[in-house]
């Protein structure tokens, strides 16, 4: 038998309604017929490791979480439909611009290239697409803070170019590896002339 140990030092003798935030996101759980090819995929893109897996499921994590990825075999899936409605992408993040860029080579030199690079004005990020169609963004922070997204709103920067503006990852590396600094590199350009937010759009 397995004693319950309490997460809480002090448990309260009562418990009432109120509003509690979660702590974090804990997983993403995705449903595939291509089990093997989205498992192997996932493991590749994030450097994850297995956590648990038999031929129904496989949990995959990358940090302290016991899994970030779940994976389940659902032989009758049926193709992703991009009409549905849903979840647009999911998003993870990396502490540091040359990581990003590193795991961009990475995959590049294995042929797993985003189809979508951008820089939003808070984060710089390359869209990629697993096996079953489901968007994937690997994305940096410029903006290190809630207060200084908070900010880059105010200023009126979303309502001018609300997505972003496409850039070349292979240009950003060579900036990169010549000592430009980190500043001028994740700073989001003008949208070129004549093309509004819609043009920089990769569906």
């Amino acid at each position: 038998m397995v004693d319950h140990i309490p997460h809480d030092d002090a448990v309260p003798a009562r418990l009432r309604a109120a509003v509690y935030r979660p702590s974090k996101l804990g997983h993403v759980v995705l449903r595939t017929s291509r089990f093997q090819e989205t498992r192997d995929w996932y493991l590749t893109v994030l450097s994850a490791e297995v956590a648990f897996e038999n031929d129904d499921v496989a949990f995959l994590r990358y940090d302290d979480e016991h899994h970030r990825i779940g994976i389940i075999n659902a032989r009758d899936a049926s193709p992703l439909d991009k009409s549905s409605a849903g979840v647009e992408h999911v998003s993870f993040t990396f502490e540091k611009l040359d990581e990003l860029l590193g795991t961009y080579l990475r995959l590049k030199s294995l042929g797993i290239v985003p189809f979508w690079p951008i820089i939003h004005g808070p984060t710089v990020s390359l869209y990629y697409r697993d096996p079953n169609g489901v968007k994937v963004e690997l994305q940096y922070d410029v903006l290190r803070t809630a207060e200084a997204v908070d900010a880059f709103f105010a200023a009126g920067n979303y309502l001018e170019n609300f997505m972003g503006v496409i850039f070349d990852p292979d240009d950003m590396v060579r900036r990169f590896e010549s000592g430009e600094p980190l500043g001028s590199l994740t700073k989001r350009p003008p949208l070129p002339p004549g093309l509004g937010p819609w043009d920089m759009h990769r569906p």
